[in-house]
């Protein structure tokens, strides 16, 4: 399985994507995060899904994208190119993988800037190719395993965010999966895409690198419930 979560705040963007693969019995390590720049006209996707369609989608994408004299104008027609090569690669793949009992399972996250664009965007493509963004009001998505860790981004996260905020509450978010999801882990990458001024980096962190970070929040949370008000707790145990 997957988590990839994308978040928009008002400097810019952050995604984290496990690198987990799971195949059978199997588990491997790949990269869910692939990059498209043009000077400082900029977008990258995050996938969850099927490995093989995810591959051949990108590489139907980056012949469209490579073929292009200039960037594409507006993000959201980037993101109409990918989704057209999803569906190509549906009509091509989506019977033999049927017969096989294999859903055509793929879901995709675009973020980034292009020229004419007035600000940073963020999408979110189905399998069947259609599209949402996602706005200030919800400022993110996850992809792949959600449920885990949308309640501390529920909690917390906002549009108004610092970038660092946002790379905090997400690692959270990753972490509190992890820990629940046998099927996601190391190593994390994270994306960080500052609109003003320009700049993106992707880096890519082990457990070790955050292993401490996690015990200090496991250990603050019983911490907090240690101390939370317990006159409402007295009535449920009351002649007990």
């Amino acid at each position: 399985m997957t988590f990839c979560l994308g978040m928009r705040v008002k400097d810019g963007l952050i995604g984290l994507a496990d690198t987990r693969i799971t195949s059978g019995n199997e588990m491997t390590t790949a990269r869910k995060i692939a990059v498209y720049r043009r000077d400082q006209h900029t977008m990258f996707l995050m996938t969850s899904g099927l490995r093989s369609i995810r591959d051949k989608v990108l590489t139907y994408f980056e012949q469209v994208h490579d073929s292009r004299e200039e960037p594409f104008p507006h993000l959201y027609q980037a993101v109409n190119a990918v989704a057209e090569q999803m569906r190509i690669v549906a009509q091509e793949d989506r019977a033999a993988l049927a017969e096989s009992g294999v859903p055509f399972d793929m879901h995709i996250l675009v973020g980034g800037k292009m020229p004419a664009d007035a600000t940073h965007r963020l999408y979110m493509i189905y399998p069947q190719g259609n599209w949402i963004e996602i706005g200030e009001g919800t400022p993110y998505q996850i992809i792949g395993v959600g449920g885990y860790g949308k309640p501390i981004l529920d909690r917390t996260l906002q549009y108004s965010d610092e970038l660092r905020f946002a790379l905090k509450v997400g690692f959270l978010a990753f972490d509190s999966t992890r820990i629940s999801a046998s099927n996601v882990d190391y190593p994390l990458d994270v994306i960080v895409f500052r609109v003003n001024p320009f700049s993106l980096r992707v880096h890519r962190y082990v457990k070790q690198d955050l292993q401490q970070l996690s015990e200090n929040w496991q250990s603050r949370l019983r911490e907090s419930v240690q101390s939370f008000p317990e006159d409402w707790v007295d009535a449920a145990f009351k002649d007990l």
